[in-house]
């Protein structure tokens, strides 16, 4: 039988929109689109960058209540309001990626409200980071 786990944060955007943080199905876990809101103080940095750690934490966090962690990620996709913000925050995700290198979106959309900078949405598979990897480069 296919086991389950969702996994709320407390957040009331989950409560509203009725949804999960994480959902965990099997070795599969897909991360929804995540802001960088502290959830301990509720607050949010107006830096785009800043809110790019705050991502980051809070993704980490709720991949490791799934024994999960970023070397598991095989996608992501990343929302950013300003394209000016585009190459700091992608710098800053390529740091956190390095090594790991997930597929990537990368878009510019308008998000929930101005005071988002970057969301980052994930999905990961639990034991990607141990699995036997092969990188093919097709262009030079």
């Amino acid at each position: 039988m296919t086991d389950i786990i969702k996994v709320k944060t407390g957040s009331k955007f989950e409560e509203i929109g009725s949804y999960s943080r994480i959902v965990a199905v099997d070795n599969w876990i897909y991360v929804s689109n995540t802001a960088g809101r502290n959830p301990a103080t509720k607050a949010i940095p107006d830096d785009a960058l800043e809110q790019t750690e705050q991502v980051f934490n809070n993704i980490e966090a709720a991949l490791a209540a799934v024994d999960s962690s970023l070397a598991d990620v095989v996608m992501s996709r990343v929302f950013i309001q300003d394209p000016a913000d585009t190459h700091k925050v992608m710098e800053y995700i390529g740091s956190k990626f390095r090594g790991i290198n997930p597929a990537t979106t990368v878009t510019c959309p308008p998000l929930g409200s101005t005071v988002y900078k970057v969301e980052l949405e994930v999905t990961a598979f639990r034991g990607a980071s141990t699995a036997n990897v092969k990188e093919i480069q097709i262009a030079q």
